[in-house]
């Protein structure tokens, strides 16, 4: 289930930034209606079903998301370094899709097993 991330509960106000993510929602589910989406969401409703029957009591996902949609690059860095180090989870990556050939990046802070990892991605990638 996907759940599509903002700044903002959707229905509590609009900005540049909810129309993006209400828009990009949209355009997924046209593309791909098998998908379980929905969006636009703060993370606690996203992740946390008490909370999502607070703020979003309509939505189909109701706080059981496995995939998390940022609304832009930076706050997805953001994210992903912040359960990296705090949560301590493994992060690979990141990984850049819809190029020609496959290339992909690495943190300045990664160490030996992240490179190993993404080096595999990468071999993957080219297969």
């Amino acid at each position: 289930m996907w759940q599509c991330l903002a700044s903002l509960q959707k229905g509590s106000a609009k900005s540049d930034e909810t129309e993006k993510v209400s828009e990009a929602v949209r355009i997924a589910k046209e593309k791909a209606p098998e998908l379980v989406l929905d969006g636009e969401f703060q993370f606690d409703a996203a992740f946390v079903p008490s909370v999502a029957a607070k703020k979003a009591p309509d939505s189909v996902i109701k706080g059981d998301a496995s995939v998390f949609v940022f609304p832009s690059l930076e706050a997805g860095n953001i994210g992903y370094k912040i359960a990296q180090r705090l949560g301590n989870f493994e992060a690979v990556g990141p990984i850049l899709q819809g190029l020609n050939q496959p290339v992909n990046d690495l943190s300045r802070g990664c160490n030996a097993e992240d490179v190993y990892n993404l080096a595999l991605i990468t071999a993957a990638q080219a297969l």
